[in-house]
């Protein structure tokens, strides 16, 4: 046991645990040193939407995921998610979001849609001459 600056004893290795905050786990610990979303380098936009896939095989079977995986899960399961919604709702660097929603697209455990590039959206004019010509009707 050693004593830190306060005078409280503490074991080996507890430095890494800060009483208010709780045990710390760097981002990098929770995955694994990398910083890419697998190895095809799939980009997450931040407001692409994560839907859980529950047709999945082995989705019981959360034995090979860690907790961080299992907490994106979990708040997937009652709603589709932003990648920005799931980092807020883990408390968890968007970077590391990206990596995990990277092993658990390749596990088949989430279906990701990405959203609509603006160039491949209707011209307004268009959308505003269909209405116009709904409303004659």
């Amino acid at each position: 046991m050693t004593e830190d600056t306060t005078g409280t004893l503490q074991e080996p290795g507890s430095q890494w645990y800060d009483n208010e905050a709780g045990p710390l786990v760097r981002p990098y610990a929770m995955t694994g040193g990398r910083t890419r979303p697998g190895p095809t380098g799939v980009r997450f936009d931040l407001i692409a939407l994560v839907t859980l896939d529950t047709g999945a095989p082995g989705m019981d079977d959360d034995t090979v995921l860690g907790p961080e995986h299992r907490a994106l899960i979990d708040l997937c399961r009652t709603e589709t998610q932003s990648v920005a919604e799931l980092s807020a709702g883990t408390d968890l660097p968007v970077g590391v979001v990206r990596v995990l929603l990277g092993d658990l697209l390749e596990l088949g455990r989430v279906i990701v849609s990405r959203p609509v590039p603006p160039a491949q959206l209707p011209d307004e004019r268009i959308l505003r001459e269909v209405i116009e010509g709904l409303r004659a009707l």
